[in-house]
């Protein structure tokens, strides 16, 4: 699952989980940047603000290198759904957006699994910033680009850091396949939307029954 922060990916994937362990399927949930390997040396980066996009890149592909060995193919080999908050494609729309080449972040990453479907849930950028703020989410150093330089307002920065993220993301849609869901949309649309995407690769039917429950 990709998007922005505040694209509401996060919420859509812990309703699919919960709708795939009712019906019967084992699900195993890996979340990105949780790697305990480099989870000190990424926090004492932050803090000091000392953490270069190159650097930012070769940790972040630290982490996805130690979860993949041990968070996701151990799954896929138990015959479980592995859920991805994150994956590769979010390395390739950041450190693009920091200015790190492409095709390298990409090479950087060839040892991926490539996963069975990819859903971004698509947002505009004031739709995003909007619902951070009104949940008073105090936006962060660098998820809001601050590291860049391009403004010294907090949000501005975040709007500019993630729109360039956008831009990225839309690049990786048509280069990838990526699915798309309007994120923009209620949270019951949106999951009836991720579970019909869902349905297309698992043997399950969908409950809309359910879904309005949610509304």
């Amino acid at each position: 699952m990709e998007g922005i922060d505040g694209s509401g990916k996060t919420t859509q994937l812990t309703l699919l989980s919960k709708w795939l362990s009712a019906a019967g399927h084992p699900v195993f949930v890996t979340e990105w940047n949780s790697s305990a390997l480099v989870k000190a040396a990424t926090k004492a980066g932050k803090k000091k603000n000392a953490l270069t996009p190159m650097t930012f890149s070769l940790l972040h592909a630290t982490d996805f290198a130690d979860r993949l060995l041990y968070n996701v193919i151990p799954p896929l080999k138990a015959g479980m759904i592995v859920l991805a908050d994150r994956y590769t494609y979010t390395a390739f729309a950041r450190d693009a957006a920091r200015g790190v080449d492409r095709r390298w972040v990409r090479e950087l990453y060839s040892f991926a699994v490539k996963p069975d479907l990819a859903v971004y849930f698509r947002v505009p950028i004031d739709v995003s910033t909007d619902r951070l703020l009104a949940r008073r989410v105090k936006l962060k150093f660098y998820e809001a680009g601050m590291d860049m330089g391009w403004s010294h307002s907090l949000v501005e920065s975040f709007r500019l850091f993630q729109g360039k993220v956008l831009d990225e993301y839309d690049r990786l849609v048509d280069e990838f396949g990526l699915s798309v869901v309007n994120a923009v949309g209620s949270i019951t649309e949106q999951q009836r939307t991720f579970r019909r995407l869902v349905s297309q690769h698992l043997e399950i039917e969908t409950n809309d029954e359910q879904l309005d429950e949610l509304a």
